[in-house]
């Protein structure tokens, strides 16, 4: 059973006792983690990977409350050789709230045995552009999608009495100047865009929060008293405790301190002896100290007190684990393309097989950043492919002789490109102007070169010009796209025949490939952001900025207030069979949209369809989107089954911010509502519900 938020204020008074018992440097020792920049240097020379084992934070013997233990995510558990599920962004891309529950629960597991308590994996700041380097640690560009699935995340985590840790608050979407970038938002686009799917994560009960490196109208947000203080605790009622992005995460004791931060993590460099000083000089109130402890204790002490089970060390890495990790990289790959249906293969008629790319044979997770995880193994899409049958002859290639690539795609029976990216190509970057990191090197225990995707958004040249030139060269071929957000397609995607989007899908990636490719696995992912014509069509941005301002429009939604068609819609996914969507309602109940649908599936082959909710606000008097994702369901159908689906959406997510008021308001009107099965209007059935007020 999950901790609960009242659960955990049921130990504020035995909190309060432990902490009154505190000298001050008790107290502050509390907030301070325990190991040094130059322990990780040093164990990553000595070929020990980041976070190899929890890291641990406070604690106090004497009274008996134990240490936080952190643990790094989201793909999975990265201390030791855990299970490495598909990145976020690929799990975005099921649009399955339960499967993330249910990773969460396994990854909750894995930490336990580990000996930590603490995941800081729950991910969810929002892309603004997909060339941002960790795109891939999120699940897609809506907050409302990120918030549901954020939400799924930590109530699974935490049903393992694990606590989950919610990073990075906020505005952290750019990788290369995110140490010293300064992002300005209007307060609409603060509350509704950027600020809106975290709180959704506190309401679901997420007991810590991880500050972001970067800065927010001018302001560490480490050190943001308005972020920390003022939106987080006091308005949004936060109960449990706010930790530093790692190492530069805190900039000064005193703004620090003051400004909320509770922890200062992964070592100790401006809280400390520079805190108890800070302290005795009347610099900061003892009082701010007081509630750090209180709310560290206890969240502590809710957690540990909520169970005493021990976890074995066999749960890390285990099958039942890794089978889960199948699932979401079944679930997630995305059915772009597929023309004649020429997917799926034939197992019987396809005898040779061409796996064409450098990509092919790679075992490729994802960046080399603090999200790294080392599983016992890695399946490569040459692997899963050539294991799924072992009848027919697969041939590697790695496309780097266009010639002997068009030999070999034409004397096949199959061609399947596997293009994309790597570490290299995107993921966390290290260059933070006020230290020497250079230590960390790219090395494989280190981290990689990484970073924003600065130079295009679309395939490397020698990948376009492979599928240009050697795609027309068989009729069954199809390109299999590796990364961890949005790619362009349109220089080449005429030249081949299908395409799938498979992200950076874990450590059984090549098998889950091979399933879709062939029919094992009909595919059911859906793009979790919109796949635009032009480059330019999207918000456009300076990696390098030292300041920038985040706009309200982004993705989807700015391309539909523009009247601009996107190459692919948002929530956008084919299938191997065909889904009727009709009997569409829609009603206002309890304070809720309710909209249902009958959803059949009139093909030859089982398969999930995700229904999505959309409300549109065209009679609106203020400046609103057309229509925003305001709910979601999966729905699993074999041939010829039919069922009724409800997907409902509380009338809060309809509010707008208003910035005169500082409040949320509901608008008073008729509100078009969509049902369907991605974000374009062909694809929704359009019905319409009149709000008057809230009941």
């Amino acid at each position: 059973m999950t901790v609960t938020k009242q659960e955990r204020l049921a130990y504020t008074s035995k909190a309060k006792e432990l902490v009154e018992q505190m000298s001050l440097e008790e107290k502050v020792y509390l907030m301070s983690g325990k190991i040094p920049f130059e322990k990780i240097m040093s164990d990553i020379a000595e070929g020990k990977p980041y976070n190899w084992f929890p890291y641990p934070a406070g604690g106090n013997e004497r009274l008996n409350v134990p240490e936080m233990k952190f643990v790094d995510g989201p793909r999975g558990v990265v201390s030791g050789n855990s299970t490495c599920f598909p990145v976020s962004m690929s799990r975005g891309a099921s649009f399955d709230k339960d499967l993330e529950e249910r990773i969460g629960r396994a990854i909750g597991k894995e930490i336990r045995a580990h000996g930590g308590n603490l995941f800081g994996g729950v991910c969810i700041n929002l892309p603004r552009n997909p060339g941002w380097g960790r795109s891939q640690e999120v699940y897609g560009e809506d907050s409302f999608h990120l918030g549901a699935m954020g939400s799924a995340l930590v109530k699974g985590v935490q049903e393992e009495n694990v606590i989950a840790c919610v990073k990075h608050y906020a505005f952290n979407s750019m990788e290369n100047a995110r140490f010293t970038v300064s992002v300005q938002a209007d307060k609409r686009t603060e509350r509704e865009v950027y600020l809106a799917h975290f709180k959704d994560c506190v309401d679901a009960g997420a007991a810590s929060i991880m500050s972001a490196y970067n800065l927010y109208q001018g302001t560490f947000c480490g050190h943001s008293d308005y972020l920390l203080n003022e939106v987080l605790k006091e308005e949004w009622d936060f109960d449990g405790f706010v930790i530093s992005d790692f190492i530069w995460g805190v900039k000064d004791t005193v703004e620090g301190a003051n400004g909320g931060m509770d922890i200062e993590m992964c070592h100790t460099k401006y809280f400390g002896d520079n805190l108890v000083e800070a302290v005795k000089e009347g610099k900061v109130s003892e009082e701010k100290i007081d509630e750090a402890a209180l709310r560290i204790v206890r969240t502590l002490l809710a957690f540990t007190e909520a169970d005493n089970n021990t976890y074995s060390k066999d749960l890390i890495g285990s099958k039942e684990h890794v089978t889960l990790a199948l699932e979401a990289a079944e679930k997630s790959i995305t059915l772009m393309k597929n023309d004649n249906q020429v997917l799926p293969f034939s197992k019987t008629d396809t005898k040779t097989i061409a796996v064409i790319g450098k990509l092919g044979n790679k075992g490729n997770i994802g960046d080399h950043g603090s999200s790294r995880v080392f599983p016992d193994y890695i399946v490569t899409p040459l692997e899963g492919i050539t294991a799924l049958v072992p009848d027919s002859e697969v041939i590697f290639n790695d496309g780097s002789d266009l010639e002997k690539a068009k030999e070999l795609a034409k004397s096949v029976d199959a061609v399947v490109f596997v293009v994309g990216y790597d570490h290299d190509d995107e993921g966390e970057f290290i260059n933070n102007p006020d230290e020497d990191v250079d230590a960390l090197g790219d090395g494989d225990s280190g981290f990689g070169a990484g970073g924003d995707r600065k130079t295009s958004l679309g395939l490397h040249q020698e990948e376009i010009d492979l599928l240009k030139a050697v795609g027309p060269e068989n009729q069954n071929s199809v390109a299999a796209l590796i990364g961890g957000n949005m790619i362009m397609i349109e220089e080449w995607k005429d030249d081949v025949s299908a395409i799938l989007m498979a992200f950076y899908p874990g450590m059984e990636g090549g098998t889950a490939l091979a399933k879709n490719l062939f029919g094992d696995v009909n595919p059911s992912g859906k793009l979790p952001f919109v796949l635009p014509t032009e480059e330019s069509h999207l918000p456009q941005i300076d990696w390098d900025a030292t300041e920038i301002t985040y706009d309200y429009y982004h993705g989807y939604t700015k391309l539909e207030k523009e009247g601009i068609e996107p190459s692919l819609p948002y929530g956008f996914g084919l299938s191997y069979t065909t889904f009727e969507i009709s009997n569409a309602s829609f009603s206002v109940e309890n304070n809720q949209i309710v909209a249902t649908c009958e959803v059949e599936n009139t093909g030859k082959q089982e398969g999930a369809e995700v229904i999505q909710l959309y409300v549109g606000y065209g009679n609106s008097k203020i400046d609103r989107p057309v229509k925003v994702l305001r709910g979601f369901e999966r729905v699993n159908l074999k041939p010829g089954e039919k069922q009724v689906v409800k997907v409902t959406t509380p009338l809060e997510k309809i509010k707008w911010f208003n910035p005169s008021t500082n409040e949320w308001e509901l608008e008073e009107m008729d509100y078009e509502i969509y049902i369907g099965n991605s974000s374009a209007n062909k694809d929704l059935v359009k019905g319409a519900i009149t709000v008057t007020s809230m009941a």
